[in-house]
């Protein structure tokens, strides 16, 4: 049976139709909201807003089964109308904003991000983003490397620093039933070469493990990327979450971080290394001989919540609070209808400053949201 995908917007709102015009209020100097930019944005667990994560595509050329599985987004799938998608210089507008109120990382994702036509303009408007201090941002991209060979150069000619690539199998008849669509893991390997060569370097490698699936392709993934590459590569072990509500997640299949983690020190010996800045979801290890690190992305035995500091933004315009929330808050209305930065900014802050999302921390409890709110799928906000 085909299951429903879940299409989060407002009612009222129609994909093919632009917005009625917003009607900007009329702020004078006395009543403009003292300390908009230059107060900190906190929610109420005092977290900060320091990283945007901004969807270009709904689309993807791949049909993993943890995030697009085939049998749900299939030819007759709709995805959104290109009329829907925000337009470049929305894009960076919002994001301009988003620095102002101190986000200091963009990443963008999908979807497939490459095959958002001319990506390189998007980042090089991006890469011109200051922070009030002066400071470039820090601006990265997420990719499953199938077209990343080809655009390498341009991404990083257009201000791309850093590119995490999805690669779930290195055995290739595993990765291409992973993917679904046949594609081989030699062209993956070919698209980190390329990010290496272009200068993207350190490039993140991401591997989602899954139970019975791919778990006994962690130690040969590990071998493959700290002999070919060293510290140029920084493979990191995910967990099979249960994002969306279509990837069929089942807890038996989730195998966790403390048991990856054993399996390679069973070979190679590794060393704690110091926690990161605020909001890192890896904890990272290093390899006792020196010969790079890896890291342990642990969203389901090992919460991270509670100094989350991401908003997600998709493509078509809604803000997303968390990774697994089943309501957006509409942000393109406000920007194809005339609001100053001012009001964004003030929308922006009354998201955040109501946030009350810990979803990890909650799941397999009495509180936990229940079936009954679908949450929105991984590849319409990014992972």
């Amino acid at each position: 049976m085909k299951r429903k995908v879940i299409l989060l917007r407002d009612a009222s709102s129609s994909t093919d139709a632009m917005p009625a015009p917003f009607a900007e209020p009329d702020l004078g100097a006395a009543d403009a909201p003292a300390g908009l930019f230059d107060t900190p944005l906190l929610d109420p667990r005092g977290r900060a807003l320091r990283d945007l994560r901004i969807s270009v595509t709904d689309r993807c050329n791949f049909r993993c089964s943890y995030c697009m599985p085939k049998e749900v987004f299939d030819d007759q799938h709709h995805f959104l109308p290109h009329a829907s998608l925000l337009s470049f210089e929305e894009i960076t507008r919002t994001a301009a904003v988003f620095v102002r109120l101190g986000v200091r990382k963009l990443r963008l994702t999908g979807g497939e991000p490459l095959l958002r036509r001319q990506i390189e303009q998007l980042i090089a408007q991006l890469s011109a983003l200051r922070t009030p201090e002066g400071a470039p941002v820090d601006i990265a991209l997420t990719t499953n490397g199938s077209i990343l060979a080809r655009k390498a150069q341009a991404l990083r000619a257009g201000g791309l620093r850093r590119v995490t690539v999805s690669l779930d199998a290195l055995d290739d008849a595993i990765f291409q039933r992973m993917n679904d669509v046949g594609f081989p893991v030699a062209e993956v390997l070919a698209g980190i070469d390329a990010a290496l060569a272009a200068g993207l370097a350190p490039v993140k490698l991401n591997m989602v493990v899954k139970r019975g699936t791919n778990d006994h392709e962690i130690v040969p993934m590990a071998r493959y990327m700290r002999d070919r590459y060293g510290d140029r590569v920084r493979l990191r072990f995910i967990e099979f979450m249960d994002v969306g509500a279509t990837n069929g997640w089942r807890m038996d299949e989730v195998v966790p971080s403390a048991e990856v983690r054993a399996r390679i020190q069973a070979h190679w010996p590794l060393q704690p290394l110091q926690d990161g800045p605020a909001g890192e979801t890896a904890e990272r290890w290093r390899y006792a001989d020196g010969r790079g690190e890896v890291g342990f992305i642990s969203s389901v035995t090992h919460a991270f919540c509670g100094d989350c500091n991401r908003m997600r933004l998709s493509t078509e315009g809604r803000l997303f609070t968390c990774l697994f929330g089943s309501q957006g808050h509409d942000l393109r209305d406000l920007i194809r209808g005339g609001a100053s930065d001012e009001t964004l900014a003030r929308r922006i802050r009354q998201i955040w400053g109501a946030r009350q999302d810990r979803y990890s921390e909650l799941r397999g409890t009495q509180q936990a949201p229940t079936a009954s709110a679908p949450r929105v799928e991984m590849h319409y906000i990014g992972g």
